[in-house]
């Protein structure tokens, strides 16, 4: 397998920038062990819709995945996920992020694994906007103005000039919604 093919790590939403990319961006999913067995997992249809441009990265507290800290270490890779901060990246271009990390976890996991990773506190920030709320109504305990992994990406294809894929994602999403 290719490894330039990333997957997405996924989060949501932030009320600080809107990012506008003007690239392909690949996506690593960095999910929690227990999100791979669960049902009601989105990552699976970003990773249906992208196909080789989204890589699912089990998530390992203790170990974390070589190929991915390789990335890091070579300043190709951006996390998207909300930051109180400051000074939030709000531009990815090719030169400095060919990859995007979403943290693809419940919001409590995802806080946990962002705390418990070092190497995802060094990364610049991308951090969203939702112009509208989640449709995404299978889980619980959600943080306001917080969206699923697959309305992650479908709202970073469509800020990348990919409307077509942005489009695909939805409309999977939509139907798994209804299952």
């Amino acid at each position: 397998m290719l490894f330039y093919d990333f997957s997405i790590a996924v989060l949501h939403y932030a009320d600080k920038a809107f990012i506008r990319l003007g690239i392909i961006v690949n996506i690593i999913l960095l999910t929690h062990t227990r999100e791979v067995l669960r049902a009601n997992n989105t990552g699976q249809l970003v990773s249906k819709v992208l196909g080789e441009r989204a890589r699912v990265v089990e998530w390992h507290r203790k170990q974390p995945d070589a190929a991915l800290l390789s990335l890091i270490a070579a300043g190709k890779v951006g996390l998207v996920f909300p930051s109180d901060e400051a000074v939030i990246e709000t531009t990815v271009s090719s030169a400095s992020a060919e990859y995007l990390v979403l943290i693809d976890a419940t919001w409590q996991e995802a806080r946990k694994m962002f705390n418990q990773s070092p190497y995802l506190k060094t990364l610049p920030r991308v951090a969203l906007q939702a112009s509208q709320a989640s449709i995404y109504p299978l889980r619980r305990n959600q943080i306001e103005g917080g969206l699923c992994t697959a309305e992650c990406v479908a709202l970073l294809l469509k800020n990348a000039g990919e409307p077509v894929l942005a489009k695909q994602l939805t409309d999977q999403l939509m139907a798994f919604i209804e299952d």
